[in-house]
């Protein structure tokens, strides 16, 4: 029988130990990952929403820890009875991180599939959470609880109901070597330049105002070898289409690789996706030729990226975590039982940053090339065997893709998709068409939120980011006007989840590596359309949580499109969302917009108009003007054009008491 001998001196943390039964070992704590940044709580007290770590240590030797044991935590307390799986973190140890959802009195036991085990099963503890104050929230946004569907399904909040509005950038490597983690405070004034470090991109991303970056947790088959970047192997089995070297030539296109295997695309390798350490996700295949083992994870590597999760915890961020880049399906699924050795990887990373405050993607699925990719089915068919499995992340938060077009297209909805809980749209087309996916799956039933994550990147010179063709040159006026109209349009098009901003440098090459077709991260991180972000943060939430609740309203704008303007553009159409009670509107108007009239308001009712500056983030004096006797509101004009607008305006209407 195992007994509490042991309290550790952590502050916000608890800490047990277990006694030797049977000569058999089991080594238990209960600790919290984060420090508080005001007065401790009492011994045996933890937070809310703070996570803390069970540790225990198998009595047993498995001959392979990471597919033979599946170790859970029947964790309870106020409102909240679940498993709570654990993780395999090297040697005999394993981790299961909770978090207390509500103020009160937690008691724990854990279980496993190995009965036999007394290091894993059996063992039990109980600890009380303390809530956070007010002005402790103010210090950290996530101490108000995990993000959230809203009680409409058409946005995100955080538990304790406050609204979550994403404000995201795409750093898709952020979790490898390329932006490593220092352990080192950053200047308040840092600017980024080479040698940048993970902890200094996300202090000078907050300053801006952002709250979530983008990240893909692991990229298997990619190194930087003899191999190209996109490869076949002798089987005719595609191992990756990874991103380019830039500078490192290994094949043409067409040619032979290192390994027999046939290159796709390409003269150059892969970009290293290791952690700063120099570790896989995944043990190598010796069977197979340039292939990851998939029943072999590296600990190690995840070690890594716990520090950042970590820390963007701290900093109050929500990160977009997903498991993969779809390259690696092909391999996985010729090589492997895929349903069911995907299905443990998800369940690995939800087990291991399921107690952070998060949005999680089952696969970043940004195209589905023949032969390099598998179909949206086949994902599909693992996240559903996984969800049977292993049921959905404990704490709830939202689970998504990133996608090639939108996700309804792709999977469908609701008992279509069952694991998928937030929709989103990405990657083509990057201009006015994607409106219309947005606006779909926005009027789904029932409702779920829905985000672009790919929207238009600038700094990038490429196919599908060019709206009508045209190609501006980086970071110049033109190329960020293409941002911001991609932030606004989105967002009124239904995508009240947030936004998130790209730019070229999604890949972050480093320091030590040739820019090539992409530019330095350090660069493209000083592009002017990230300081736009907060800008449409502010607009969406000037009127706090009322945002939730405002409706497609774009077909009373009586000029929606102006005269030629192009469906594959990003010049001369209007959005409007609008609440039903016809109290509240948003708007927004590209360049080259024509003034509309604005119909389906209240008949004879006046109403503030209030128009916002999106490039300063300023606001206007008041217009009163009040609608006809068919509810129609004419607009006076554009704060700088009487008839036809010569750049972007945004604006708020308000119903006057």
């Amino acid at each position: 029988m195992n007994r509490l001998v042991k309290l550790l001196s952590i502050p916000l943390s608890i800490g047990f130990a277990i006694t030797k039964v049977l000569a058999l070992v089991a080594a238990l704590a209960l600790v919290g990952c984060s420090a508080p940044a005001t007065d401790a709580v009492a011994p045996n007290q933890i937070r809310t929403w703070q996570m803390q770590e069970i540790v225990l240590l198998a009595a047993k030797p498995y001959a392979n820890y990471y597919t033979e044991v599946d170790l859970w935590v029947q964790l309870k307390g106020p409102g909240f009875d679940k498993r709570v799986y654990g993780f395999w973190d090297g040697d005999n140890r394993f981790v299961v991180r909770v978090v207390a959802t509500a103020p009160g009195q937690w008691t724990w036991q854990s279980a496993s599939n190995q009965p036999d085990d007394a290091g894993l099963n059996g063992h039990s503890g109980t600890f009380t959470a303390v809530a956070w104050t007010a002005a402790e929230k103010q210090q950290n946004p996530n101490r108000q609880g995990f993000v959230r569907v809203s009680p409409n399904g058409h946005a995100l909040e955080y538990a304790d109901g406050t609204p979550f509005f994403m404000v995201g950038d795409t750093w898709l490597a952020a979790s490898t070597w390329r932006l490593p983690f220092r352990g080192a405070a950053t200047s308040a004034d840092y600017q980024p330049g080479p040698g940048i470090g993970f902890e200094d991109a996300v202090t000078y991303r907050k300053q801006q105002g952002f709250n979530s970056v983008s990240m893909i947790a692991a990229f298997p088959n990619w190194d930087a070898d003899l191999n190209p970047s996109t490869y076949a192997d002798h089987n005719g089995v595609y191992l990756r289409n990874a991103w380019e070297k830039f500078g490192y030539d290994v094949a043409s296109e067409q040619g032979t690789d290192a390994s027999g295997g046939v290159s796709y695309w390409g003269s150059f390798t892969a970009k290293s996706m290791r952690d700063e350490y120099g570790h896989l996700p995944f043990a190598m295949s010796a069977q197979h030729k340039g292939v990851s083992d998939f029943n072999r994870i590296n600990p190690a590597y995840f070690q890594s990226l716990d520090r950042k999760m970590q820390y963007l915890s701290q900093q109050g961020f929500v990160p977009l975590l997903e498991t993969v880049r779809r390259d690696v399906g092909p391999s996985w699924h010729a090589y492997f039982d895929f349903n069911e050795s995907f299905a443990r990887y998800t369940q690995y990373l939800i087990a291991r940053y399921g107690a952070n405050n998060l949005v999680f993607s089952g696969i970043h699925l940004d195209w589905i090339p023949k032969d390099f990719s598998l179909t949206a089915a086949q994902f599909n068919e693992a996240l559903t065997y996984h969800l049977k499995k292993y049921g959905p992340p404990p704490f709830n938060q939202p689970v998504t893709v990133l996608i090639d077009r939108s996700t309804y297209d792709a999977f469908g909805h609701a008992g279509q998709v069952p694991w998928l809980t937030m929709h989103s749209v990405g990657n083509k087309p990057r201009d006015h068409r994607v409106g219309a996916a947005l606006e779909t799956q926005f009027k789904l039933t029932p409702a779920y939120p829905t985000i672009n994550f790919e929207p238009y990147y600038t700094g990038w010179l490429h196919e599908i980011n060019k709206p009508a063709g045209e190609e501006p040159p980086a970071n110049s006026a033109r190329d960020n006007y293409f941002a911001r109209a991609q932030m606004y349009g989105s967002v009124l098009s239904g995508a009240l989840s947030g936004h998130v901003h790209g730019t070229a440098a999604y890949d972050l090459t480093s320091t030590g590596e040739p820019a090539g077709a992409r530019p330095q991260f350090w660069d493209a991180l000083k592009y002017g359309s990230a300081s736009y972000m907060q800008h449409l943060q502010a607009f969406v939430l000037s009127e706090g949580r009322r945002y939730q609740d405002l409706d497609l309203a774009s077909e009373d704008l009586s000029v929606r499109k102006a005269p030629g303007s192009p469906d594959d553009g990003l010049d001369g159409w209007s959005y409007m969302m609008r609440t039903k009670d016809k109290d509240f509107a948003l708007l927004y108007f590209e360049n080259k917009a024509v003034l509309p009239e604005l119909k389906g308001f209240l008949p004879g009712k006046s109403y503030s108009l209030i128009w916002f500056d999106p490039i300063n983030g300023q606001w206007q004096k008041p217009l009163s003007i009040t609608a006809n006797t068919d509810g129609t509101l004419v607009l006076p004009g554009f704060p700088q054009d009487k008839q036809i607008a010569s750049r972007d305006w945004a604006s708020k209407i308000l119903l006057e008491l």
